[in-house]
């Protein structure tokens, strides 16, 4: 079986956090989890994950079937280094298999890119091919030094290399492509006899390169793919190239993205065609917007499913779904488990949570709709509020088809309103609202004449 063997053991002291380097997300997603989709996209069997620092939170983190933890030693007495990391994964490699050695802080390496570096590795045969590219500041990478053929001589860390190795701006990305059986044999060759004390999977590469076997070097032209993450700056930076990417694939596949600079859609949200985000939005989680919508400006969607030519304006919707030709806010708030349906209208500061609205109702503006079930064609004026809480516990309230729910009314779960039920604006109700019904629930209105005179309030003369 192919495998990918992923190093994720770093502290990450840089980050300045109390969570592992490798699970700080870039919009939205880990950053180690964009390496093992990458290595699944590259058609590896398995992705073998070493782990150290905080390693029972990354496992908490990662749950995939394709995913096999294996947790390095930490402590005053243990080598460390890349090599060692790499012999943490020793027993899953099997002589026939191809091993790609990749890193879980480099979160822009790219399927594609990976199965070219196995194309390549395999079409020459090489025992291992070492992946590279160009970098106009190569400052702290290792050479890729070549000779007059250019085949790969060697790899200079930057600390060990001389003034003339320094002009070169070839680098290692410090990720490989090894035949198995050859993996095995450099990794028992190699030592920690250096400064560091540490086992280097440079050295396995040399050792290779000293047993006359075949060593290449497979050079990428995005130099972005090979960027590493050590500090929040770096995490800021590889947001901005990957937010660019996913919305350059919105907009390719035939979404309109007014201000793509300041649209935030998270991977894995799909968007149909003809549908066109405004500026400031963000869109989260596993969100899929239909076709023909328009999402305005400073609109927020998190885990949530939009029908087709659906028009959300200023809102949030949470854990929802809205289904075609629906109109919601601007300013309105669908919390989680909220279901709208098809053309009905949530506007203006209307709050709905933990409940479904049947298709063709409407709550225009300054409703709050929480813990109910609203059926079709309801009206529900301003103002209205569906009163779930009694202090203990929630409780549903029913609104059938055809209900009208006047303005500045409260219903008072539990409570249902039959089809075609009326409720008197300024209601209370408390009791069940018969089907074709008119509910008036409140004191009658009394006028006391002279009252403000009597109390001397003011002078009738006057």
């Amino acid at each position: 079986m192919n495998i990918s063997i992923i190093l994720a053991a770093g502290e990450g002291t840089r980050m300045k956090s109390k969570y592992p380097k490798v699970l700080h997300k870039v919009c939205g997603k880990p950053l180690l989890k964009y390496v093992i989709d990458a290595s699944r996209e590259a058609n590896m069997g398995k992705s073998v994950v070493v782990v150290g620092h905080g390693s029972d939170k990354v496992i908490d983190s990662i749950r995939d079937d394709d995913v096999t933890f294996v947790t390095q030693p930490i402590g005053e007495d243990v080598p460390y280094g890349t090599g060692f990391a790499v012999m943490q994964g020793k027993e899953y490699i099997a002589d026939d298999s191809c091993v790609i050695i990749l890193y879980g802080d480099t979160p822009l390496i790219t399927g594609d890119t990976l199965n070219k570096l196995i194309e390549y590795h395999n079409s020459l045969d090489n025992v291992c091919t070492v992946l590279s590219a160009d970098l106009e500041d190569p400052t702290g990478y290792g050479r890729i030094v070549r000779d007059e053929a250019g085949d790969i001589v060697s790899i200079v860390e930057h600390k060990d290399a001389t003034s003339e190795e320094l002009k070169i701006k070839e680098v290692n990305s410090g990720m490989y492509c090894f035949k198995g059986k050859y993996l095995k044999f450099a990794l028992d060759k190699i030592d920690n006899d250096n400064a560091q004390g540490e086992y280097y999977i440079t050295d396995a590469v040399q050792v290779l390169k000293n047993e006359k076997l075949k060593v290449g070097v497979y050079k990428i032209a995005n130099q972005e793919e090979i960027y590493g993450i050590n500090s929040r700056v770096q995490l800021q930076e590889a947001e901005k190239i990957m937010r660019n990417r996913i919305n350059q694939s919105h907009m390719l596949n035939g979404v309109t993205l007014i201000d793509p600079e300041n649209t935030y859609i998270e991977d894995g949200v799909v968007i149909g065609r003809d549908t066109v985000v405004y500026p400031g939005v963000v869109i989260e989680g596993n969100s899929e917007v239909g076709e023909d919508c328009c999402i305005g400006q400073n609109a927020k969607i998190v885990n949530s499913k939009i029908g087709n030519n659906v028009e959300i304006l200023s809102s949030t919707i949470i854990d929802s779904s809205v289904d075609d030709e629906s109109k919601i806010g601007p300013y309105a708030y669908l919390r989680p488990n909220s279901h709208i349906g098809k053309n009905v209208k949530i506007g203006d500061f209307v709050e709905v949570k933990n409940s479904t609205i049947g298709d063709n109702s409407k709550a225009s503006h300054l409703s709050y709709i929480g813990d109910a079930e609203v059926g079709r064609n309801v009206n529900i004026g301003c103002g209205v509020v569906f009163v779930n809480y009694n202090g203990k516990i929630k409780q549903k309230s029913v609104v059938k088809d055809n209900a009208f729910v006047g303005s500045n009314s409260n219903l008072v779960a539990p409570v249902v309103v039959k089809e075609y039920g009326y409720i008197a604006a300024g209601s209370t109700i408390t009791d069940e609202v018969g089907r074709g019904n008119l509910s008036i629930a409140r004191a009658r209105q009394v006028n006391k004449e002279g009252w403000v005179f009597d109390k001397g309030i003011l002078d009738k003369n006057k």
